[in-house]
């Protein structure tokens, strides 16, 4: 294990240097296909220096901030040298993390008060929950400083938690996903956390057990029973990549349901690099799955991208648009935003921006589910129903054979909703929506009865607060949202993480709609179909007059 020992200013140069030798461009030897992977440098520990005789008030908290971003090395011991009397046992670094942009120190006319503004790009709780910053967000934060005996400048008090630049987040800390059961145990339910690189399965383990997040829990099961806990309370991954975790008590583990816990600890911890298999003992005792069941994940499974054009829905399929079968021509009825379910035996559509039918077809002419003022682009769910917005009014569900259902969201009380889109999980919902604060991208957890009905959509967490204006959404992967909206610049199509930092795509020249999934097609008001490859967005050549670009969901 190689260890650096660094000040503040050198810990930025020593990221970018880490992260270029590790991803350095071959300059010889044979071209070859295949994905570049950035290495982790998990080979190298970076340590800070302590206090040096002489340092003043603001070498020391310049210091300090080192040592802090430096600490998941030693423990964060260095980082306590900056601290002095109470403050140095008392301090909490696993409080909190504030993810900063470049810090900038305000002038002071007393040596007792170090205070610097702290540009927030985002904050991680103790929980590892990420949730992103506003633009131009910022605080300021003070330390209050002491000499000891020996006249050495020491902080008396500080906030808990850590102040990380962009750069030291990134070195430190690594996303994960938590998996829940959905209450039909039929999918796995992914739940987004930020935590420290360093022993990063045994933090997964921890917070999996602790359970899903408030927004979440009413609307996800665990297999995991009450007080269990890791015993030891690490995991140990050996040198095989196999993660070793045991539980306990043992009792309550043996009698849950093994495949679905097992299933949980799995999905949660097999992502992380280094790690191949996972065996699960309570008591000493290895828990096997029986292998009864299967659980679905929330990717869904490779489909053609359908869209609208001269009046039908067509499909792109090896780079040719045919008609999707079946469908009979929507000619006349000024059809917008398609929808379908992922089996295809639902799918509906919008008539102008007031009536939601389904699409009629050889054997069934359509049928009006809704008829409402302002109705947004409808997701249909795995249950079947058919989710749309009305303003006013709200979320309405509809299934395809009853009467549509105000579904009850406090929260959305007077803001407009502008996007929704069900997860295929069935679980999650994201909804775009405007007010008197702005447009918010949420993502909020759906109740719903034994038979599926949805009763209510839960207090939301908000995704993607860089963004501050938006229009769509959809689900590109699991755990990532698709979102035509605008950061800086012009309109453009966002990645916009549940739980992570915004990435702008680039600019799309007279961008209309957007389907969003595994890869993302875009449509322009001139009926250009695109899809973004790599870095860029790519014509799908021959195809003209498309529009409303859709998958399944």
């Amino acid at each position: 294990m190689t260890a650096l020992r660094l000040r503040r200013g050198a810990l930025a140069a020593l990221t970018v240097a880490v992260l270029a030798a590790c991803s350095a461009i071959p300059t010889s030897g044979p071209v070859q296909e295949g994905n570049a992977e950035v290495a982790e440098p998990t080979d190298i520990d970076v340590l800070a220096e302590g206090p040096q005789p002489g340092d003043t008030p603001t070498e020391i908290v310049d210091g300090f901030l080192a040592a802090g971003a430096a600490g998941f090395s030693d423990g964060f011991n260095t980082a306590r040298e900056y601290l002095a009397g109470e403050a140095k046992a008392s301090w909490k670094p696993d409080a909190g993390v504030a993810v900063a942009g470049p810090l900038e120190y305000q002038p002071s006319t007393v040596e007792t008060e170090v205070t610097i503004d702290v540009p927030v790009k985002a904050r991680v709780d103790e929980g590892g929950r990420y949730a992103e910053a506003a633009p131009e967000g910022s605080e300021s934060v003070t330390f209050d400083m002491v000499q000891d005996d020996h006249d050495q400048w020491r902080i008396a008090a500080l906030p808990d938690g850590l102040i990380l630049q962009q750069e030291d987040f990134a070195r430190s800390f690594r996303p994960a996903s938590l998996f829940f059961l959905s209450p039909d145990q039929k999918y796995l339910v992914p739940e987004s956390r930020w935590f420290p690189s360093k022993n990063l399965p045994t933090s997964i383990m921890t917070e999996l057990l602790a359970g899903p997040s408030t927004w979440l829990q009413d609307a996800v099961d665990t297999a995991v029973p009450d007080g269990v806990e890791l015993n030891p309370q690490s995991v140990i991954v050996d040198d095989d990549g196999v993660a070793h975790v045991s539980l306990a008590p043992a009792l309550p583990v043996t009698r849950a349901d093994r495949d679905l816990l097992l299933a949980q600890i799995d999905a949660s911890l097999l992502p992380v690099k280094g790690i191949g298999s996972v065996q699960v003992d309570a008591g000493g005792v290895l828990l096997e799955a029986g292998g009864t069941k299967t659980l679905q994940g929330g990717n869904p499974p490779p489909s053609n991208v359908e869209f609208l054009q001269d009046d039908a829905i067509v499909a792109l399929a090896d780079n040719e648009v045919t008609p999707v079968p079946g469908l009979d021509t929507l000619a006349g009825l000024d059809p917008r935003s398609p929808a379908r379910s992922e089996d295809a035996t639902i799918r509906v559509v919008l008539y102008g921006a007031s009536v939601l039918s389904t699409v009629p077809t050889a054997a069934a002419p359509a049928r009006t589910l809704l008829t409402g003022s302002g109705l947004v682009a409808p997701s249909v769910d795995r249950f079947g129903w058919v989710w749309t917005a009305e303003s006013p009014g709200g979320l309405v569900a509809v299934p395809t054979d009853g009467d549509p259902v105000h579904v009850a969201a406090p929260w959305l009380d007077g803001r407009t909703v502008r996007a929704v889109r069900v997860a295929r999980d069935g679980v999650r919902i994201a909804i775009v929506s405007a007010g008197s604060d702005g447009v918010n991208i949420d993502v909020a957890a759906i109740t719903r009865d034994e038979s599926g009905a949805p009763q209510q959509v839960g207090v939301p967490v908000r995704a993607g607060a860089s963004v501050v204006d938006a229009s769509s959404v959809s689900w590109s992967d699991e755990s990532t949202l698709a979102v035509v909206g605008r950061s800086t610049g012009n309109q453009a199509v966002h990645l916009v993480p549940v739980a992570g930092p915004t990435r702008a795509l680039p600019e799309v020249a007279k961008l209309a709609a957007m389907a969003g999934g595994s890869v993302i097609y875009v449509t322009t008001t001139d009926g250009e179909l695109r899809k973004f490859v790599g870095s860029t967005w790519a014509q799908v050549l021959g195809v003209k007059g498309a529009s409303y670009p859709f998958f399944p969901g």
